[in-house]
């Protein structure tokens, strides 16, 4: 299994890329329901430009309420039938999923960095990785409905897992197919059927998955593929009746307004939202390797990736030298095409997304925040962005409160663990958090305290398929990974059988 070939040059992956899209610049992207691509009802289309050049790259089936009633109804249907079949088929059948995601794994790859705008050196994991998410839980498939045997007295209680029912995944446009992967994967390894609605700005890859699950065996209807937009096709998703549960990855805000969306069918909800995560380095900690992971947790995949350490709080006595080092990497950072090996950071995915980023530019000014390095436009022009450190900020000013998600870091210094964990904290998100001490005593202290569901000590985002991800406060609800993604999509019954040697009650003898 590979990305782009080795020794591949920008042009070499242009004419590949070229290749792979040419079908859908000719057909369009469609929806793809009870096992076959669709058009609208509505015969309506949108554009999906690259943001290399803002050039359409295809026009892409507007989904309307109609179309994400038929995919849930074919959901429904297909329901029964997957809910029964045994775990040890369902495993087989992923697995067959993540060898034709490997075989096509080039493909994947570059139209992915294409759509996105995200560097091949980091979409050439693509492919990798989401065959990753699907092994990991086909594994876990004939486990999925296993419970517990709590024995009492006189009664044997024991509990079983059932799939809770057709769900929709309403995914992100960063890194689309590996989130794809990540929510469908689970609920399809526990029995559920899925409407999968991907982010507009980036549906291609998502018409790939779909296409390349039924193509391995996936029975019609078990994954259904709805284009459009959040306002119409999200939202008639989290409104269908037949769907039961939501897993939503994206914007606060629209978390929100899915949750009042959603509350009429009482469904189950799953949000993985913003973050503005600090990365916290004490003087005691390797700085070197401290470094790197700073810059690569904020300039990797466009610094649009939900993890991102943003805020870079670092000890007082060594934030002068620390952040001199990080300038000096950072004017090194290497921005360029995305199908270019060597480039390191890519086009942001859209010109609205620019406009929001370049306007942290223009606050940071305002509120008198120094800026040695970036700021502006790249030299590329269009969708371009320098990469920006915000040096010696506040913690109270809006460029180190509001989540940016581009390549732009906010150095916050502190005096000791204790304003440091203050500052870590104050902010309304709570996904992610990295600390560097070489102290193991503050580690486990710094850690236990510090409000994000989860916590890098002296390492990058570094993801353990068994472990729970996801946030709290404003940054979401719900863990995924592991049994934890089993908890949402699937129903505990407890069954409760009396030995009869328990007496009783009784009334009106």
């Amino acid at each position: 299994m590979s990305g782009p070939a080795k020794g591949a040059t920008l042009e070499t992956n242009l004419a590949k890329a070229e290749q792979f899209l040419a079908r859908f610049a000719r057909d369009g992207v469609q929806h793809f329901v009870d096992g076959a691509p669709r058009p609208s009802t509505s015969s309506r289309a949108f554009e999906t430009r690259t943001p290399v050049d803002d050039r359409v790259l295809a026009h892409v089936a507007e989904g309307s309420a109609t179309d994400v009633a038929a995919a849930a109804s074919a959901a429904q249907r297909a329901f029964p039938a997957w809910r029964e079949l045994p775990g040890e088929q369902r495993r087989a059948l992923l697995h067959a999923i993540a060898d034709a995601i490997e075989a096509r794994a080039e493909e994947i790859a570059l139209l992915e960095s294409l759509d996105t705008g995200q560097p091949i050196r980091f979409m050439s994991a693509a492919a990798k990785r989401g065959a990753e998410n699907f092994r990991f839980f086909a594994d876990k498939a004939p486990e999925a409905e296993r419970g517990l045997s709590l024995p009492a007295r006189e009664h044997v209680n024991y509990t079983v897992r059932q799939p809770i029912g057709p769900v929709a995944a309403i995914t992100p446009w960063n890194t689309p197919f590996m989130l794809s992967t990540w929510k469908i994967a689970p609920a399809l390894a526990a029995g559920c059927t899925v409407v999968h609605k991907p982010a507009e700005w980036s549906p291609i890859t998502a018409t790939l998955l779909a296409e390349i699950c039924f193509a391995a065996g996936l029975p019609a209807g078990v994954l259904n593929t709805v284009h459009g937009y959040g306002e119409t096709a999200g939202k008639a998703a989290t409104e269908h009746p037949a769907i039961r549960a939501v897993a939503f990855v994206g914007e606060s805000a629209t978390g929100s307004a899915i949750m009042a969306q959603a509350a009429p069918t009482l469904k189950r909800l799953h949000f993985e939202l913003g973050g503005k995560n600090p990365v916290v380095v004490f003087a005691d900690a390797d700085l070197e390797r401290a470094l790197d992971a700073v810059v690569f947790m904020i300039y990797s995949l466009n610094g649009e990736r939900c993890t991102s350490s943003s805020r870079l709080l670092v000890e007082r006595s060594i934030q002068q030298e620390f952040t001199d080092r990080l300038v000096e990497r950072v004017r090194k950072i290497k921005v360029g095409h995305p199908l270019d090996p060597a480039t390191e950071i890519g086009p942001l995915i859209h010109p609205k997304h620019v406009a929001k980023v370049l306007g942290y530019f223009d606050i940071a000014r305002s509120e008198h925040v120094a800026i040695p390095v970036g700021g502006a436009r790249a030299s590329a022009g269009g969708n371009y962005v320098q990469p920006t450190v915000f040096a010696a900020a506040q913690n109270s000013l809006r460029v180190a409160q509001e989540e940016i998600f581009g390549p732009v870091l906010t150095v916050i210094p502190f005096a000791d663990e204790a304003e440091a964990l203050k500052l870590a904290n104050d902010v309304r998100y709570g996904l992610a958090g990295y600390l560097w001490t070489n102290d193991v005593g503050r580690a486990h202290r710094f850690a236990r305290s510090l409000e994000a569901g989860m916590v890098w000590v002296n390492s990058e985002n570094n993801r353990h398929l068994p472990t729970p991800f996801g946030g709290m406060k404003a940054s979401g609800m719900g863990r995924d990974g592991g049994d934890y993604s089993f908890d949402f999509y699937m129903e505990t019954k407890n069954i409760c059988v009396a030995h009869g040697t328990h007496k009783v009650p009784s009334l009106g003898r």
